[in-house]
């Protein structure tokens, strides 16, 4: 089994997890407070055609379709499109729905002024076949925007894994309750231990690689904790923010 179906297989034993912590921030502020950060760097048009690779659970999809704008959301877990479609349905919008490697993509060059992904490229097998792939469908002007962070590199990194460890001490320290966790904490570990981006410091080597790839106007934001995490989640990831990549065709 290739790491890429390995990586397919354990999401999908993940998908009614996400997709739990998905309904808490479609009912949250972060509904909010995403986009209106996508919105901020997504090309200035009224009505986009986006593609939302990786959805999981559909929040992107979901609050983008809200805006008025037509989506399309690929994934490549049966599991997880089935809990998007489900929160597509209750909130009343119309996606696309498609299961598909996003490192092969089943679409024309140049199909969409918009891509988003959140938490995605960190589990991609080879991420710079993935961002050539995604520069492909985007229409000239068209912005790929990247949300990430590096995750793991506390598995590797003894710096990094001392600066997890007091995150998390003060976590529990605060009252926040039991630390949040995947299903399968050791799969969860040896997969990010096998896949390329865990031992590269991000967002610099995303940037060098998409403008390799021949994205212009590759720019970044390096932390969104306080503008899209709630307070507990900024305690335990204060040492891996999130950061935002925007880079355009």
């Amino acid at each position: 089994m290739s790491i890429q179906q390995e990586v397919e297989q354990y999401w999908e034993g993940e998908a009614e997890l996400y997709s739990e912590g998905i309904q808490k921030e479609l009912n949250g502020f972060q509904r909010e407070a995403w986009l209106k950060l996508i919105q901020e760097n997504a090309p200035k048009q009224e009505s986009l055609h986006v593609l939302d690779i990786g959805c999981g659970p559909g929040f992107f999809s979901v609050i983008l379709s809200s805006a008025g704008h037509l989506v399309t959301a690929i994934d490549c877990t049966d599991n997880m499109l089935e809990e998007a479609r489900a929160h597509s349905s209750r909130e009343g919008v119309n996606v696309t729905f498609r299961k598909m490697d996003s490192h092969k993509l089943d679409f024309a060059a140049e199909s969409f002024d918009l891509i988003v992904c959140r938490n995605v490229t960190w589990s991609l097998a080879d991420p710079k076949s993935a961002y050539k792939e995604w520069r492909r469908v985007l229409k000239p002007g068209g912005r790929l925007l990247i949300f990430d962070a590096n995750w793991n590199r506390h598995l590797w990194d003894e710096e990094m894994r001392q600066k997890h460890a007091e995150d998390q001490q003060a976590y529990v320290a605060k009252g926040y309750g039991e630390l949040p966790h995947h299903n399968d904490i050791e799969e969860t570990d040896r997969l990010s231990l096998a896949l390329p981006l865990t031992r590269e410091w991000r967002p610099e080597w995303d940037v060098r690689s998409l403008k390799e790839e021949g994205f212009s106007a590759v720019y970044t934001e390096e932390n969104l904790n306080s503008k899209v995490l709630e307070e507990k989640q900024q305690v335990l990831y204060r040492s891996t923010p999130m950061f935002m990549i925007c880079a355009e065709r």
